[in-house]
């Protein structure tokens, strides 16, 4: 992860995740739905719900998780080892193993997802929520003993990512008791994006600057204009997140509608005429009940 690729596809990642909760959210929202469904297998709804019910942001963790497992071990010539043979024994490559920490991490958490939303009988959001929060506990200690040598620009541009650690954290943990508030989920997903975007600013930053010149340690003027570049993300992705709101809002108004039309449309044309005039048989007096069943008893169709 010391590396612009290492930077950049992690942000990457997490903000393709932050982009498909956030239109789950956004959907949540306008149709007042509830983003806990306990139901996980859907036997008796075709193939295609079956599909639907697929636990994509888990299969995302796990796929990326492991791709940067193997870039990361591989990144070290000779092999990532974990002490050298001298004596007495050091350990070797503290950040490379920091990293590959927490990769394990995001894949274990992304088996989880999987786990309880398409192998268990019942869904447990709980577990869930718990593998999420303990996961960025472990990864805002890991943030923390990563800078204790940084300085500079470096240190400036990972404490700022700490603290969308820190906050992501909180939220995750107030989720644990309210794991259905949109409100939270809207934050959660407001931060994640914020988390992946700033993951490749600081690429850029560290390690290929735009202007082709590498930012001064000792230059203000460079650290105060880091915090800048952070507030502006934070701008950006908010509007990225009223984007997607409206864009989900007014593809629900004009075609949302139309589905409702043409099922409801469809609907007469499966309905049993001999069933509905039976159940109308039943409103009708008692008197009059047997005469009507013997004219449909006479009826041939």
């Amino acid at each position: 992860m010391g590396t612009f690729i290492g930077h950049v596809y992690p942000g990457l990642f997490l903000i393709l995740y932050g982009l498909y909760q956030a239109i789950v959210v956004s959907k949540a929202m306008i149709l007042k739905d509830s983003l806990l469904d306990s139901s996980c297998h859907p036997r008796n709804k075709g193939r295609w719900a079956r599909l639907w019910k697929i636990s994509y942001g888990g299969l995302l963790k796990m796929v990326t998780g492991s791709i940067l497992i193997a870039y990361e071990i591989n990144c070290i010539k000779g092999g990532l080892i974990l002490m050298n043979r001298e004596l007495p024994p050091r350990f070797m490559y503290p950040k490379q193993w920091q990293h590959l920490t927490m990769f394990i991490l995001l894949t274990l958490n992304g088996c989880v997802d999987v786990m309880s939303k398409n192998l268990l009988p019942q869904r447990c959001v709980l577990l869930e929520k718990g593998t999420l929060a303990l996961t960025f506990y472990v990864l805002l200690l890991l943030l923390i003993s990563h800078v204790q040598d940084s300085t500079g620009i470096e240190l400036q541009t990972h404490c700022l990512l700490i603290l969308v650690v820190f906050l992501l954290m909180l939220v995750l943990t107030i989720e644990l008791w309210t794991p259905d508030t949109l409100h939270l989920l809207l934050i959660e997903t407001f931060l994640f994006l914020m988390m992946g975007s700033w993951l490749i600013q600081a690429g850029f930053i560290l390690y290929k600057p735009v202007t082709g010149y590498p930012w001064q340690d000792d230059d203000i003027s460079d650290i105060m204009f880091i915090t800048t570049f952070f507030c502006w993300h934070v701008m950006i992705n908010a509007l990225c997140l009223l984007g997607i709101y409206g864009i989900s809002s007014l593809w629900h108004r004009c075609y949302g509608t139309s589905l409702k039309l043409m099922g409801s449309k469809e609907a007469p044309y499966h309905r049993s005429t001999v069933g509905s005039l039976y159940k109308l048989l039943q409103e009708v007096d008692p008197s009059e009940k047997d005469d009507q069943a013997l004219l449909l008893s006479k009826n041939p169709s």
